[in-house]
């Protein structure tokens, strides 16, 4: 793309899109949530044209926007901005803004900053995709996402409400999974987030309901393109959020918003395509059990040094039970759901890993990093994978896999591959501020604390 193309870009949007009153042009941060800045329309060709700033360190910041100086970025360094410009093909509108509103996805411009920004996540999963060039290898990735549409209002506690029925006005109870009623029920908000994805371009394939009340997945199309994938799950969540408040529903990528219903994951479906065009997982290909074997064993081998990327929170981890179809343990199978490493049924060519482990509120970019790097280790090692699962592998937990934020931190420090991918620094980094956000966390005392112990 030639450098007059993204001011091209905002032209003809504009021509589409007249009455556009402002831009929200954003970053997606370490926590998978949006920041950035809101435009006047008039504003909207020159940011695309020169690009604009942004602080850099709110890539390092926690949940609620902390800034804990890691690696001195942020208080030390006297909080420089970094110069970004607009992802070509990121302009669309925001159906849910209530006025005439565009949006565009920003990257920070790292031949500008001269590395200032190399903790941004989606940079971090740019040099793991490196590696697959090098292969001659391209990914083909597709991200599916749960979610649980709750109540505007809380509970008396603060927690969240399931829904009410738009059509019975009684509240949920009951998952219902895969009920089509409970869909067309709540069919006017979900048709209005399938409309407001396509409005922005993102390829959603398939909207089911799910295990829990108010729980629906939704599926995006594969593309050969992981960044954008990337791309194209986070801004989904937030036409999630954004469509259901306007509908005047809430929702939340929580990973478990109820304790005793099932948690909301992060799937990513992954494939490895040649220069020739064909996956080298299919059996019908030179060695593809073998290379499909070889990907799954670098996930079994990762999958207990990236559980911090995978579970970010002290709550995620409440997501890890037995018998609730997420990972407890290293086992891959075929058309099982209760292992972490599945291989669904499909047509030889289409053959895919389907990694379960991550939790729907976690990075994707980060959690995409973290799968790839498996992937190619377990590839360019040649390893084996264990003997595949069958039935249900998810009634004891697999007592190697660290399923509380402290330990899976401490196996993320101690990491003997993923430096390798992520850089050691950002390993570092990474660590500094999630342990800094739990000690935050803990740092209040918890009503559990007085009931049991005053």
């Amino acid at each position: 793309m030639d450098a007059i193309a993204p001011q091209q870009e905002a032209q003809a949007y504009l021509e589409r899109h007249p009455k556009t009153k402002h831009l929200d042009a954003l970053h997606i941060d370490l926590n998978g949530k949006a920041f950035g800045k809101r435009y006047p329309v008039d504003q909207i060709e020159k940011v695309f044209k020169d690009g604009t700033s942004m602080c850099a360190a709110m890539q390092l910041t926690d949940v609620r926007g902390d800034c804990w100086d890691t690696f001195g970025l942020g208080f030390s360094d006297g909080d420089p901005d970094g110069p970004c410009r607009p992802i070509p093909g990121s302009l669309v509108p925001v159906p849910w803004a209530g006025e005439e509103r565009a949006q565009c996805l920003l990257r920070f411009d790292h031949e500008r900053d001269g590395g200032l920004v190399w903790f941004e996540p989606r940079h971090i999963l740019e040099d793991v995709l490196h590696r697959f060039s090098d292969l001659n290898l391209r990914p083909v990735t597709a991200i599916e996402l749960e979610f649980y549409l709750i109540d505007l209002e809380r509970d008396e506690r603060g927690g969240p409400q399931p829904p009410c029925s738009p059509v019975t006005g009684k509240r949920q109870t009951s998952g219902n999974v895969f009920s089509i009623a409970t869909m067309e029920e709540f069919g006017a908000v979900l048709s209005a987030i399938e409309q407001a994805c396509k409005s922005q371009n993102l390829p959603v394939t398939t909207l089911s309901k799910e295990f829990g009340p108010g729980q629906f997945e939704i599926n995006l199309a594969h593309v050969a393109d992981p960044l954008l994938a990337c791309d194209q799950a986070a801004l989904m969540r937030r036409a999630v959020i954004g469509t259901s408040r306007a509908q005047g529903f809430d929702a939340t990528f929580m990973s478990k918003p109820y304790g005793d219903q099932s948690g909301s994951g992060l799937q990513i479906n992954l494939s490895l395509l040649d220069q020739a065009g064909h996956n080298i997982f299919d059996p019908c290909q030179a060695d593809g059990d073998k290379k499909l074997g070889s990907a799954v064993a670098g996930m079994q081998h990762l999958l207990a040094q990236s559980m911090a990327l995978f579970a970010p929170s002290f709550h995620a981890y409440r997501r890890f039970e037995p018998n609730q179809f997420t990972p407890v343990t290293l086992d891959w199978g075929d058309n099982n759901r209760s292992v972490a490493f599945r291989i669904p049924a499909s047509e030889p060519e289409n053959r895919r890993i389907e990694h379960r482990a991550a939790g729907a509120e976690a990075n994707p970019y980060l959690v995409m990093a973290g799968v790839l790097a498996a992937a190619h280790y377990g590839l360019t090692q040649e390893l084996e994978a264990s003997a595949k699962g069958s039935g249900n592998v998810g009634e004891e937990v697999d007592p190697a896999l660290p399923l509380s934020i402290w330990s899976a931190l401490e196996q993320f420090r101690k990491a003997d591959v993923l430096p390798d991918y992520l850089s050691a620094r950002y390993v570092e980094a990474y660590a500094h501020a999630k342990e800094s956000e739990f000690q935050s966390f803990m740092s209040e005392i918890l009503p559990r604390e007085h009931a049991w112990y005053l």
